[in-house]
Formats: C-alpha cells, sequence, structure tokens
C-alpha cells in the first residue's frame, strides 16, 4: 500500500488486536480512538484480523452505554488469536532465559523465576492474612485465574486441597528452565501457610498443571516445629 510500510502496518494491525485482547469485546470506533486512527483504518485491519481468525464479531452494548438503541457490532478475540499472544510471550521468555543463563548462569535464571512472582506474594500475602485457612486456595484460585492461568480449587480425596492450572503461558519455557514452576510452587506455600506439592506440570506434557495443598493443620504443625528450634 503507497506511503505505509508493511511492517508499520503489521504493528498497528498488532496493536488493535491487543487493545481487543486486553478491553475487548469492543466497538471499532472505540479502538479507532484509542489508537487515533480513522474508521478506515480501524476497518482495515479488523477485516485482516477476521480473515486471519485473530478475532470475531459479537453483537452487544459498549461498556459504558446504557438505556434502548441499536446494538453495537462487537469484536472480540479468538482461542486462535489468544494462542498467538500467549506463543509469542513464551517464545520471547524462552529466549530471554536462555540468554540470562548463557551469560550469567543457572543461578541467575532461578532469581529471575523468584523475582516474576513477587508481586503475586505482594499482592496476596495482606489478603491471605484475612482469609479462613479453609478458603485461601479458592482466593489464590481466583488471583491465578486473573492472571491467565484459568486456575481452579477442589478438596483432594487423600485430604488437604487440590489446585489445578488449567492454562500455562509460559509452558514451553518453563520445560525448558523448570525454576519458573519451582519458584511458583514456593510462592503458593509461603501464601498458603502449609506444604504443597507439584504432581504434574503442563511443561511436562501434562494436560493440568496439578498442586497438592497439605491440610493446613499439617503447616500449623510445621510452623510450631520450626518456632521451637528457632527458640533454642
Amino acid at each position: 500500500m503507497p506511503g505505509i510500510e508493511p511492517g508499520s502496518e503489521r504493528s498497528t494491525r498488532a496493536r488493535v488486536a491487543r487493545l481487543i485482547l486486553e478491553h475487548g469485546p469492543v466497538a471499532a470506533a472505540a479502538l479507532g480512538e484509542r489508537l487515533g486512527l480513522t474508521p478506515a483504518a480501524v476497518r482495515r485491519h479488523l477485516d485482516a484480523l477476521l480473515a486471519d481468525g485473530m478475532i470475531e464479531p459479537r453483537v452487544g452494548r459498549p461498556r459504558g452505554q446504557r438505556g434502548r438503541g441499536r446494538p453495537a457490532k462487537l469484536f472480540a478475540i479468538t482461542d486462535a488469536g489468544r494462542s498467538a499472544f500467549e506463543h509469542a510471550y513464551d517464545d520471547l521468555a524462552g529466549s530471554a532465559l536462555r540468554f540470562l543463563a548463557e551469560r550469567m548462569g543457572q543461578e541467575a535464571v532461578t532469581d529471575f523465576a523468584r523475582s516474576q512472582v513477587s508481586g503475586l506474594l505482594r499482592r496476596l500475602e495482606p489478603v491471605m492474612r484475612t482469609v479462613p485457612a479453609d478458603q485461601r486456595v479458592q482466593v489464590l484460585a481466583q488471583a491465578l485465574s486473573a492472571e491467565g492461568y484459568a486456575a481452579s480449587a477442589s478438596k483432594a480425596k487423600s485430604g488437604g486441597d487440590q489446585l489445578c492450572q488449567h492454562h500455562c503461558p509460559v509452558a514451553h519455557a518453563a520445560a525448558e528452565f523448570p525454576q519458573l514452576c519451582e519458584a511458583e510452587t514456593e510462592a503458593f506455600a509461603q501464601l498458603l501457610g502449609t506444604p504443597v506439592q507439584r504432581l504434574a506440570t503442563i511443561a511436562h506434557g501434562d494436560g493440568v498443571c496439578t498442586t497438592h495443598v497439605s491440610p493446613q493443620s499439617l503447616g500449623e504443625s510445621a510452623h510450631r516445629d520450626q518456632s521451637k528450634e528457632t527458640g533454642r
């Protein structure tokens, strides 16, 4: 297209898709306002994303619209579009970790993995102190779902709870660098205040990341034992 570099076109289209991923379903007019694009430019990118199966049209009211009126045409990301973003992020994470390991060693990867879960710890530790022990796994599952891990919590037949993550956006990177899973497991134990054990991971080819959470009584017992040893 005259006057427009193909790379610039792809970059803008990716920005349109990302806005739909983060804020969709969203109307074409709202996309144009956020990105400073003309209606014709927005339509061109939307048509291309629709043709590629990255987005799909929906009928509804844009957020904030009240009252009666003609339903607006909205656009939402498809499973294929979401997967494309996640695959790109996973590839980037893997490349960054390989670079870090080559330049600074595996210990640096471990430090990085722990830093990645530190945000989750900072946000949830104050919350967990106010949540009853028997509700903490459910609260953690909700927090993980909000970050794209599609997590769920249930009671384990053997006692305790079971935390399942049905999606992992960095599964390929975690397969190469298990420190990512190890740091996450450490964070779970710290947040829940009881021992946890990873039973399965998507990174190792399992369908779901499954973590067994020991009964809270076991965690309290371990804490008392640790306190006694510290007091010696």
